[in-house]
C-alpha cells in the first residue's frame, strides 16, 4: 500500500515540476536565443550564451521527459544543476520571496528535483515500463541458458558410449528396458577361451575316454603310492 501511494505522489509531482519547467522553457524558446542570452548578461550570469542555451533545452525537454517519466534521474540532475546556478548568480542575493526575485521557486523546484534524482520517477512511468519488459527479457535468457545447460546432447542421448558409460543426463542408476533394447546400450562381453583338447595330453582315443591302465595311474598318484605295472602274459 505504501508503494501505491508513493507512486502516485511521484507521478503528482512529476507532472507539476515538470509543467512549470516545460513553461519557463517553452517561455525562453518563444523569446528567443539571442534574447534570453542578453537577459544573461545583464543578470551578471557567466558564458550567458551557453548557459541561455542549457537552460532553455533542459528546462523545455526535461519537464517533458518528467511528464513522461523517462530518464527520471538524469533529467533530474541537470535540472537540479540548472536550479543551483539560477540560485548562484541570480536570486540567491534577493531573499526568499518569489516577489522580490528571491530564490522562492528556484530551490522548490531543485528541492524535488534532488528528490527525483534520490528516489526516481516511481513506478507510474515510461521507465518502470522498459525496466519491466527489460528484466523480464532477461530472466527469460537466464532461464533459456540454464535449461539449455542441463539438457542432455544428441550423440549421448542415443546410447552409452564404446566404454560402456551410462548416456549423459542420467545420474547413473539402473537402466530401463527400453534403454536396454537399443543396441548401443548392449556391453560387449568377452569370450572364454575355449577349452584345451584333453585327448592330445592322455593320448586317449578320439571319443575322449580314459582306458584302464591311465585310471589305475591316476588312482596311484592320488594314494600317493607306486603304480602297479602288469607284465602281460607269457605268450
Amino acid at each position: 500500500m505504501k508503494r501505491v501511494l508513493f507512486d502516485i505522489a511521484a507521478l503528482i509531482a512529476r507532472i507539476a515540476t515538470g509543467v512549470i519547467f516545460l513553461a519557463h522553457g517553452w517561455q525562453k524558446w518563444q523569446g528567443g536565443l539571442g534574447a534570453t542570452t542578453q537577459g544573461f548578461r545583464e543578470m551578471g550570469i557567466p558564458m550567458p550564451e551557453m548557459a541561455a542555451g542549457f537552460s532553455t533545452v533542459i528546462e523545455t525537454v526535461g519537464g517533458v521527459f518528467l511528464i513522461l517519466g523517462l530518464l527520471v534521474r538524469p533529467v533530474a540532475l541537470l535540472l537540479l544543476i540548472d536550479m543551483i546556478g539560477a540560485i548562484a548568480f541570480v536570486h540567491g542575493s534577493h531573499g526568499v520571496l518569489s516577489a522580490n526575485n528571491g530564490w522562492e521557486l528556484p530551490g522548490a523546484l531543485g528541492a524535488l528535483s534532488l528528490l527525483f534524482l534520490a528516489l526516481g520517477g516511481g513506478r507510474i512511468g515510461l521507465d518502470a515500463i522498459f525496466t519491466s519488459v527489460f528484466r523480464r527479457r532477461g530472466e527469460r535468457r537466464a532461464a533459456e541458458e540454464e535449461l539449455a545447460a542441463h539438457a542432455p546432447s544428441r550423440g549421448s542421448a542415443a546410447g552409452t558410449t564404446a566404454e560402456g558409460t551410462a548416456p549423459a543426463g542420467r545420474a547413473g542408476g539402473p537402466m530401463t528396458p527400453a534403454e536396454r533394447d537399443m543396441p548401443g546400450d548392449r556391453p560387449e562381453v568377452p569370450r572364454q577361451p575355449a577349452a584345451p583338447d584333453t585327448t592330445r595330453s592322455t593320448g586317449s582315443t578320439g571319443s575322449g575316454r580314459l582306458n584302464d591302465d591311465d585310471m589305475r595311474e591316476i588312482d596311484a598318484l592320488v594314494s600317493d603310492e607306486p603304480p602297479q605295472h602288469h607284465k602281460p602274459p607269457n605268450r
